[in-house]
């Protein structure tokens, strides 16, 4: 019997290679992939738009930011990457229809676009002083607020509980302002 080529044996180095092809293929796709984005999200469940504002405390301290307008039933990415805190603070304000979700944890803010470092002393310091409302996200390492109203009031404050500031009284007779510019996070 004589011997072709296609029933020789293949030496050991490309029997190798080609098990490892497969292998190697599989962990580029797992690679590539990668885990899936952990983020700090709102989405308005509502039939307005609205606008955002968000404080948090991080390595660096307390910091509040703003504006984001989310559109009716619309989601906004507000921080991007692993959450780095158990508790977010957000306060809206409802354009259309009026009305804000707010509560007992005071923090600075501002009618336009602004990021500002410090909760102390808002007033003093030239700016609002805000009554945001807790998000506990359990130390999740990201976490979806869904805003939502009911279909025939305007939006519901949510319940308090842990406020990492002094409370005191909020202030009374607050207009909104009008929408300010969008703000985006990339």
């Amino acid at each position: 019997m004589i011997a072709t080529d296609s029933h020789r044996p293949q030496p050991f180095s490309a029997r190798l290679a080609a098990g490892l092809i497969p292998l190697l293929a599989l962990a580029a796709m797992c690679l590539w992939n990668g885990p899936a984005a952990a983020d700090f999200r709102l989405c308005n469940n509502t039939s307005s738009r609205v606008g955002i504002a968000l404080g948090y405390k991080d390595a660096e301290g307390w910091t509040t930011e703003g504006w984001w307008n989310v559109s009716s039933r619309a989601c906004e990415t507000l921080l991007r990457g692993t959450l780095v805190a158990r508790f977010y603070y957000i306060y809206a304000l409802d354009y259309d229809r009026g009305g804000e979700w707010s509560g007992q944890a005071f923090m600075c803010s501002r009618d336009n676009e602004f990021t500002i470092k410090g909760t102390e002393n808002c007033l003093a310091r030239g700016f609002d002083r805000t009554g945001f409302f807790e998000v506990d996200t359990g130390e999740q390492p990201s976490w979806t607020v869904q805003l939502t109203e009911s279909s025939d009031q305007a939006p519901q404050q949510p319940l308090q509980s842990r406020v990492p500031m002094l409370q005191t009284p909020p202030a009374t007779g607050r207009p909104s302002p009008p929408a300010p510019p969008s703000r985006s996070k990339n």
